[in-house]
């Protein structure tokens, strides 16, 4: 029977494309391994993943998908999509025993390799006598501050959110309680509970695999291995740093229609001269912040690509899925006409990684997404941090303190940006000091993210320990 590993992620897309990458990757360095994704139906609609996964299968016959029942969700009392997810992969397990159960039938399985949102799947890897591991898709600082939790947890008493102070975390900057990602800002929350757990489950795997490398994140990474992250316990388990693990092909997305449409455009564009604005497969905005952005970037006089989706909708099945935007509409009257000499605005989706790549490209505002993150440093493409939801405040500051791979994009409390910071951000980024020290920054570091994956390289070892491990047992 053939060797195979199962990988079992979130149903996010952020989260399977990652999961898919992580497989790619170990195919690289074990080609005869057969690998097996579990894919969960996920509990929101946040798009169909059926494009994405029919495009890896007919390029990738070493990796197949195994399609889990759906599961049926008591009803949720959490705004958080979050907390969806935790009570989905809970009552997920009998559906991976069952999976893992006729995979076995056919191949010896080695391993099974988790999002941290799948952590009750550990119970089910005991049963089999597996070896579990984690793949944390976000940063090693993000890693550090969720390992430590439990110790913030006991010594915290009342919730991020309300109190207005700098957070002290192994091998992180300090860090704003109010920056802590969203779901652990109230710790009467199911979120906080579901992040809670899996941070308490985390130690007890077999390793933990994650999407950075060593020259990026040297002080968590430090600091999480030296074991400062998790006193409690008596080991941390090992860490395995294999990033940046970014997709080549992101087929997730709509048609070809807008990909040709913003390439064509970009190729007619000066190099290093535009402004790329994406936020992700969640990230909507008001009508009133479409506006401020619209305005702030007719100000700037800067060339730009700009993704726009329709704001958030008040039906909650379509909360992830908004229809096509009414450009004409959604902003200011005019601002097509007047920007489209040095501006082009696309509905829905843009090839990311085929524009982050175009010679065109000179700077990006994201939401600070982790893989988003990795593809414009790969890229060499300096960021404006704008975040949203998620880890990302935590990791705007991280990528501003930390790594200086971006300018902040500075927001009021309640997360509203006026048009003049979008102006001053903007203009800063491709036009100042500031912008180019971190363009300087981001550029060193796609150097050393290429050396960190090259033949000796400090992922590519990372892999080799990784796969032994399992191999071994």
């Amino acid at each position: 029977m053939e060797d195979a590993v199962i990988l079992y992620p979130s149903p996010a897309i952020g989260h399977l494309i990652s999961m898919v990458e992580l497989g790619k990757l170990i195919l690289t360095h074990s080609p005869n391994l057969s690998i097996t994704i579990l894919v969960t139906p996920p509990p929101y609609n946040a798009g169909s993943t059926a494009p994405y996964i029919n495009h890896v299968s007919a390029t990738t016959s070493s990796i197949t998908f195994h399609h889990l029942p759906a599961v049926s969700l008591p009803p949720n009392s959490s705004h958080h999509h979050e907390t969806l997810a935790f009570e989905l992969l809970r009552l997920n397990n009998p559906n991976v025993h069952q999976a893992i159960t006729s995979i076995s039938k056919t191949s010896t399985v080695r391993a099974l390799i988790m999002d941290f949102f799948c952590y009750p799947g550990l119970s089910v890897a005991a049963d089999f006598n597996l070896p579990a591991y984690f793949f944390f898709t976000s940063a090693a600082c993000s890693l550090a501050s969720f390992l430590y939790a439990p110790v913030m947890h006991r010594t915290i008493t009342k919730s991020f959110k309300d109190l207005d102070t700098n957070l002290d975390i192994p091998g992180v900057p300090p860090m704003p309680s109010a920056d802590m990602p969203k779901p652990l800002l109230d710790r009467n929350d199911k979120a906080y509970e579901g992040f809670l757990n899996s941070s308490t489950h985390m130690p007890k795997s077999a390793g933990i695999i994650v999407n950075t490398f060593e020259s990026l994140e040297p002080r968590a990474i430090k600091a999480i291995s030296a074991g400062l992250c998790v006193p409690d316990e008596e080991l941390t388990p090992p860490l395995y740093c294999i990033g940046p693990l970014v997709a080549a092909n992101n087929q997730a997305g709509s048609d070809d229609g807008s990909s040709n449409e913003c390439l064509t455009w970009l190729d007619l564009q000066p190099s290093r001269s535009v402004v790329f604005l994406c936020f992700g497969s969640m990230g909507l905005f008001s009508a009133e912040q479409l506006t401020e952005i619209a305005v702030g970037l007719e100000r700037s006089g800067q060339r730009f690509l700009w993704v726009v989706r329709s704001p958030p909708s008040e039906d909650q099945s379509k909360r992830f899925s908004p229809p096509e935007p009414d450009l004409d509409v959604l902003l200011p009257k005019g601002f097509l006409d007047r920007t489209k000499a040095r501006g082009l605005v696309v509905k829905l989706w843009a090839p990311q990684a085929a524009v982050l790549n175009h010679a065109s490209v000179g700077g990006f505002v994201t939401h600070c997404g982790w893989n988003s993150v990795l593809e414009a440093l790969c890229a060499g493409v300096p960021m404006v941090a704008w975040p949203l939801y998620a880890e990302q405040r935590f990791n705007r500051v991280v990528m501003v303190e930390e790594m200086n791979l971006a300018l902040p994009m500075k927001d009021s409390k309640d997360g509203f940006v006026r048009a003049d910071e979008v102006e001053k951000r903007v203009s800063e980024l491709m036009d100042s000091q500031e912008g180019k020290s971190v363009r300087m920054q981001v550029s060193e570091m796609k150097a050393a993210a290429e050396v960190a994956m090259s033949e000796g390289g400090s992922s590519r070892v990372a892999l080799s320990k990784l796969v032994e491990s399992w191999t071994r047992g």
